[in-house]
This record gives structure tokens, sequence and C-alpha cells, in this order.
């Protein structure tokens, strides 16, 4: 059985396959990334599904690609726990970055290739190597444009009353805003990446009122001068995008590539059927 997974920070899409290359199921997790997370919560969301628990001896490979999987030390972390749990299984893991390109890249092709989910990340494919030139240093310092930068903005402008009173009123009656609750989420808790990230749904869902479309905007612009414009081929590649932010921001991203002058590539919510493809012509083809 070979299993291939995408995982973000907040949730991760498994499918398995038998050695013919036929699905045999899909399976979501809790995200998995080894920057935010002990070994005992790792295991225990493995544990806690069933079919991962169910098949975990007969899997013979595993292919994961995941946030916060940028490093070696963090690679091998996450390796070791996979290793023990799926004790018949080679492992390969990686960072996300890498699921994105297989899933958006014709062969061959250069791009610049960019994740907008919970967190975010910008890198450059020459069409065989992968190259990243900022080093980012986790949600707290740098993830422009994602969903943890939205909800950390959203978050600060409702308690430094800056946003229009009757968009603050909507905001408060979908989520608690109570202070005790925030600051144990965000100091207590595990994943405050993921717990910023949900407030992101309701710049989402009013994207049109105009303090929205002003944080957009400065979001997306944050991320083309920072992470983007560090690339010399910029306006000469495709540039795509996996993740929901970049998903459900499309006209908005459209936008401020156009007044930037660059070309937008695909955009998509999440790259495991691209990623499931890629293995299947690399292991399969005749």
């Amino acid at each position: 059985m070979i299993l291939i997974v995408d995982s973000g920070a907040t949730k991760a899409d498994w499918i398995a396959l038998d050695d013919e290359g036929n699905k045999l199921f899909v399976t979501k997790t809790l995200g998995l990334s080894p920057e935010v997370l002990t070994k005992e919560i790792i295991r225990e969301r493995l544990t806690n599904n069933f079919e991962l628990y169910k098949h975990r001896k007969e899997v013979t490979q595993l292919f994961f690609y995941g946030a916060g999987c940028g490093t070696e030390r963090m690679r091998k972390f996450l390796g070791d726990i996979f290793k023990d749990y799926f004790s018949n299984a080679r492992i390969k893991v990686k960072e996300d970055t890498y699921a994105a390109i297989y899933a958006t890249v014709e062969p061959d092709q250069q791009a610049i290739v960019c994740i907008l989910g919970t967190g975010s990340n910008c890198s450059y494919w020459d069409g065989k190597e992968l190259f990243q030139k900022v080093t980012s240093l986790g949600y707290i310092l740098m993830d422009d444009c994602s969903g943890n930068y939205f909800g950390r903005q959203l978050l600060r402008d409702y308690y430094y009353h800056k946003i229009p009173e009757r968009l603050a009123s909507k905001f408060s009656d979908e989520y608690d805003l109570d202070e005790d609750s925030i600051k144990n989420s965000l100091y207590k808790e595990p994943n405050p990446n993921t717990y910023l990230a949900t407030f992101a749904r309701f710049l989402i869902q009013n994207k049109d009122e105009e303090y929205s479309q002003v944080l957009i905007r400065k979001g997306m612009q944050l991320f083309i001068d920072n992470a983007i414009s560090q690339y010399e081929q910029a306006k000469e590649v495709p540039i795509h995008f996996i993740g929901s932010i970049a998903y459900y921001l499309q006209d908005e991203l459209q936008q401020a590539f156009k007044d930037n002058g660059l070309n937008l590539g695909k955009v998509l919510r999440r790259p495991i059927d691209g990623l499931v493809d890629y293995h299947k012509s690399i292991l399969f083809e005749e």
C-alpha cells in the first residue's frame, strides 16, 4: 500500500493506492506540522484515524508533503515518528512546496510557486530544482497574506477599534472574542497559527466590505513585495498558487497581479489530486 499525503497546518489529505495505482481509500486528519506539534500529539492524530490505524502495517511507501518540513531537523523529527508508526514503510518527507510544484507546474516549466493557506511561502522552480531566497521564521514574524496573518490583523483591529462598528458587531456575533479565550488559545493551546487562521473565514465572507478590501490589498502587496519580488524572474514566469486564501480571493489576487505587472498562473485550493497523478506517473509508468 502506498500513502500520499498533503498536510497543511490545519488539515491533511491522505490517499492510499494499491501496488497497481488503484485508489483504496481517501481520508483526512488534522494537520501534522512538526514546528508546532509534539511527537505525542502527532501520533495521537494518526491513531485517531481509523483507516490509518487499521492499515498501518500494510503501508510499504509513504510520501508526505507538509507545512513545517522546510528544514532537515523537522523532516527527520516527523520521519522518525512515521517510521515507528508505519513500521514496514519506506518514508519520504518533503516540505509542502514540492506538493504545490508537482500539482501545478508542467514538466520542465519554470515558475514561481506560492502557498497561501494557514501559512504562506514562495519558491522558484527552474524546471528541475527548487530555490528559496527567504527562510521563513514562522507565523509570528512572517507568513504575510496567510490565514493566520489576516486573523491576527482582524483581532488587532477589533481590539484597537479600527473595524467599522457594524462589521465589528457582526464579527463579535460570529466568534468568541473574549480576551481570556483569545489568550488561552494563543498562548496555552496547540496550533495557535491554526487558531488565528479560523478568523480569516470572516474576511472572506465579508470581502466586499471596504474595510476588508483594504486589509486584503495590504496583505497581498506585502506578500508580493517581501516574497515574490525577491526573484528576478518574477515578471517573466507564471506564478502559481495553492491554498484556501488564494483560492477564495482569486479576484483580488488577479487585480493585485495586474497592478504589479505579474502573471497569475494556476490557483488550486488543494494539491492532492495533482500530487497523486504525479506519483502515478513516476511509480507506474510503463
